[in-house]
């Protein structure tokens, strides 16, 4: 089978279409014919060498969508659409490929209202949304923010705190022309952070209260940023760090009004706790309250320039490898 390796962690010369043997299923996998791969940040991070050091060579890839081939018994029988994401391209590899050998448990049925390149880029952004959400203590009438409303968790959380009652789910955006997009989308709580401070932003939209949660997935300035923008007792979620790994904060924002910080990893959480996200995502997929967002699709092979457009050209929506 075809697959995108890295056979080294160096950056994009690294990458590389390789031949492969079909994998074989073994017990509690089930064998599916990949049709699309999400990309993600975490691709790139591995890639270029700043995650933990995996085995290499490594097929990169942490969440895709396809047929089941084999293996998925009455749960996922034979020619069924299934999404999925695991420890895949980041502790085993992954999903840039033909074929892969997924743990049962890791599946979903693709609703029928969801074609495959929209599912493949569902699992990472939804799942991490849903879960931060609920740890966060999400009620409906609850004010949230997510940075980043091109991003892919930004959007989702943005999405999902909208389609569970959210009072205000608020997003921004460093690029004018981005919030006229989310606007045209229909986002219409999106700060613009070339005209407006994020933190004036929420303040204006929430008449000076703030947030209840902000879920950030930014790190650096806008974490920074974010923190003031809490209301009284609130809370932010940390789990991403594409703008930087580093920030200062001002730790009276958190005396003050006594709001909080956590830490946030979704390899960590327990599959019960998934396996509702999961539940949870696909009910609002079926019913349209959700939709992802596709900004590009690239074949596999071209999956380098997947990557690059995604992290150089920072565009609004996911990038999708088609198989």
């Amino acid at each position: 089978m075809r697959a995108m390796r890295a056979e080294q962690f160096s950056g994009y010369e690294a990458l590389k279409l390789v031949e492969l043997p079909k994998p074989t299923v073994t017990d509690g996998k089930v064998l599916v014919r990949i049709t699309a791969a999400g990309v993600t940040p975490l691709d790139h991070t591995i890639l270029v060498g700043d995650f933990h050091i995996p085995e290499r060579p490594l097929i990169l890839g942490n969440e895709g969508a396809g047929v089941v081939e084999e293996g998925g018994g009455a749960d996922f029988p034979t020619g069924s659409r299934v999404m999925f994401w695991g420890t895949y391209g980041a502790f085993e590899d992954g999903t840039y490929c033909e074929w892969i050998a997924v743990r049962k448990e890791d599946l979903c049925l693709i609703p029928d209202n969801v074609d495959d390149v929209s599912a493949a880029g569902i699992p990472v952004a939804y799942l991490t949304a849903q879960v931060a959400l609920s740890l966060a203590g999400f009620r409906c009438g609850k004010t949230v923010l997510a940075p980043a409303i091109g991003g892919s968790v930004g959007n989702a959380v943005t999405q999902l705190a909208r389609a569970l009652g959210a009072k205000h789910a608020i997003s921004s955006t460093t690029n004018h022309a981005k919030a006229e997009q989310a606007k045209a989308l229909g986002f219409n709580e999106v700060i613009d952070t070339s005209v407006e401070k994020l933190t004036d932003g929420v303040r204006r939209i929430t008449d000076g209260y703030g947030a209840d949660i902000i879920i950030d997935g930014i790190g650096g300035d806008v974490l920074s940023e974010a923190v003031k923008a809490l209301a009284p007792g609130g809370s932010l979620i940390t789990l991403g760090y594409s703008a930087s790994r580093k920030t200062t904060i001002d730790v009276t924002s958190l005396i003050v009004s006594q709001t909080s910080i956590r830490g946030f990893n979704m390899f960590s959480q327990p599959q019960a706790i998934v396996a509702d996200a999961w539940k949870s995502t696909a009910s609002l997929l079926r019913s349209g309250a959700i939709k992802p967002i596709v900004a590009k699709t690239f074949p596999l092979a071209e999956a380098t320039e997947a990557l690059r457009y995604l992290v150089e050209g920072r565009p609004f929506g996911r990038v999708v490898l088609t198989v």
